[in-house]
């Protein structure tokens, strides 16, 4: 389970390194092997434990292809998928074309979202946070599902 945030600096190499309370479990869980994608709905990329991709992948595969929104969702997910490997300093290489769609520069933040993590630029998240705040601010009904949770 990832939870939490996380600010992190890219290298100019483009590597991340992974915070040490994650490194223990994703060498035990997917022995450091991890699949980043594209976000199709926010310029973030997420992050997944190989066995978690690989889920998701199999349904991803299992959409008609002719169908237009299924076929946007393979190319884009699937087209982007790149395999990444943890070294053995708990980094990963974060791949040109990623890190262009994400707009990743020095500073980023790594965002724990239970399954996987969602990798965004520090500016481009604080926007996003920001909105996402003043939109709680508003009159918005809450999924049905969450109208009962307790916090």
């Amino acid at each position: 389970m990832f939870r939490g945030i996380n600010p992190i600096n890219l290298d100019t190499k483009g590597r991340m390194a992974i915070p040490s309370r994650y490194r223990e479990p994703l060498a035990v869980h997917c022995a450091g092997q991890m699949v980043a994608t594209i976000d199709t709905e926010s310029r973030c990329l997420l992050l997944y434990p190989i066995h978690e991709w690989e889920v998701i992948q199999k349904k991803i595969e299992a959409l008609p292809s002719f169908d237009k929104n299924a076929r946007r969702i393979q190319r884009l997910l699937l087209g982007h998928a790149t395999d990444i490997e943890m070294d053995a300093n708990g980094r990963l290489l974060l791949s040109a074309p990623l890190r262009e769609y994400a707009q990743l520069e020095k500073k980023i933040v790594l965002l724990g979202q239970g399954k996987k993590f969602e990798i965004w630029s520090e500016v481009l998240w604080n926007q996003t946070r920001d909105e996402y705040l003043q939109l709680g601010d508003a009159d918005t009904q809450l999924p049905v599902d969450l109208q009962s949770l307790s916090l």
